[in-house]
């Protein structure tokens, strides 16, 4: 399940409608509590929770970041090692890998997947014809123990990006951040005094914890908003 950073900013005239209900709610009562410790101990979770998949998202985005700097060294070492073949056999591998460097940077326009059926076929032809090259009469001796091995961590980083890819906190965090935000409105509009109302500090409030919301999801799910990972 994946949420969508602009699901975000559906937070916000929610969060001004719960912020008022709260204020008039307080209104009604005849003696209403104060509860300053409840208060604050339901605000603080509500600001560790937000804190902490913030966070979180951050590290991961960091991840996507690095493992997209290892699969550009392995991609340029493997094409490097490519002089080790035999010159006919150089060409045809090295448009090969000039089609899967396309393919790679294609993904950034896709959502739903991280590697693609193009990517994973061209895969196997560069494999199997670098297999067939440093096999071939008067290949280099140093290719099978250069070249394959450079071929392999290639093609072994896309598993590792597609895992980092799928690799999210559970959809019940942030359903419970998205309850904490209504919950923590509703109850700042029970605080609020009940001679009248401050449209200047709910839309701050209901602001601010939007686009909190929002750059986390921005940053959990690149791809589908404004963040792209180039």
């Amino acid at each position: 399940m994946t949420f969508h950073p602009v699901n975000a900013f559906f937070m916000l005239p929610l969060m001004l409608v719960l912020l008022e209900l709260g204020r008039r709610f307080r209104n009604r009562q005849k003696a209403p509590a104060e509860s300053p410790a409840i208060e604050g101990a339901v605000f603080a979770l509500f600001g560790l929770l937000l804190a902490f998949t913030f966070s979180g998202a951050v590290t991961r985005y960091d991840a996507h970041r690095e493992f997209l700097i290892e699969e550009t060294n392995a991609i340029g070492t493997a094409y490097l090692r490519l002089d080790l073949l035999p010159p006919t056999a150089q060409p045809a591998l090295r448009q090969l890998f000039r089609d899967y460097t396309t393919s790679r940077l294609h993904l950034y326009e896709a959502v739903s997947e991280e590697v693609s059926p193009t990517s994973e076929r061209l895969q196997q032809e560069i494999w199997q014809q670098s297999v067939s090259a440093v096999a071939a009469p008067g290949a280099n001796v140093d290719g099978t123990k250069l070249l394959l091995p450079a071929l392999n961590m290639m093609i072994d980083i896309t598993a590792k990006r597609q895992n980092a890819f799928n690799i999210h906190p559970p959809a019940v965090v942030f359903l419970l951040l998205f309850g904490f935000s209504c919950g923590a409105a509703f109850l700042a509009g029970y605080s609020m005094n009940a001679k009248g109302r401050s449209w200047f500090h709910m839309f701050s409030l209901a602001l601010a914890v939007t686009l909190t919301i929002y750059a986390t999801l921005e940053i959990e799910y690149p791809r589908q908003g404004l963040i792209r990972l180039y």
